[in-house]
């Protein structure tokens, strides 16, 4: 059974974590994890570009010049694709980019995703942040006791019935915060570091045996 040391604010180990197999032992599908992380990012894809057909450009309702006698070449309007000021042949027009990825899917690319976090060292277990007030500088000391430089990912149990700790670390440039539940595997792969207290670790195991 995995397991991974639990430290204190001052980055001290104070026990041992053992970890849920099927979630931190489970096989990388690298295939499956960059098709879930490409579904989700699409799925962040506003989708709202558009550009204007000939029929939409303004002008260019009769013939530049007759059919025939001329010696150019025939053109029915100035607003076509070729004229400059014309419209656009074949451009992007509003639509959705969401692409289906099945829950069994998500949850498996996650496992993935954590298991390579616990295999590669990125996966750090701090003892429970409860803060009564925000403090920046506090947060910054724990990250600087625990040797966690670049990005951090902070994944805590819920929100904080007073959000000092979401508050605290959420000036940091270099810090994501996101909750247990909705942990997504782009983010895992994102970081450099992935914080997580024990009861997160309870919620991603209870949340994966369901």
């Amino acid at each position: 059974m995995p397991a991974v040391d639990v430290l204190d604010l001052a980055g001290k180990p104070t026990g041992t974590r053992e970890l849920a197999p099927e979630v931190f032992e489970a096989p990388v599908n690298v295939p499956l994890i960059h098709q879930v992380v490409v579904a989700g990012l699409a799925g962040l894809r506003a989708g709202t570009h558009k550009t204007k057909t000939r029929g939409e450009v303004r002008g260019g309702g009769r013939k530049p010049w007759r059919q025939k006698g001329t010696g150019r070449a025939r053109q029915g309007s100035i607003r076509a694709p070729q004229w400059t000021g014309g419209g656009v042949a074949h451009g992007p027009v509003p639509r959705d980019h969401a692409k289906r990825v099945n829950r069994k899917m998500r949850r498996a690319a996650l496992r993935g995703a954590l298991s390579d976090a616990l295999s590669s060292g990125k996966l750090v277990v701090v003892e429970e942040l409860t803060w009564d007030e925000p403090r920046t500088k506090r947060a910054v000391e724990v990250l600087e006791a625990l040797g966690l430089r670049g990005r951090t990912l902070l994944v805590l149990p819920e929100p904080s019935e007073t959000g000092a700790v979401e508050k605290s670390f959420r000036n940091l440039p270099v810090v994501r915060i996101t909750y247990a539940g909705g942990l997504g595997v782009y983010d895992v792969l994102l970081a450099d570091h992935v914080l997580v207290t024990p009861r997160a670790l309870d919620v991603l195991e209870g949340g994966e045996r369901r």
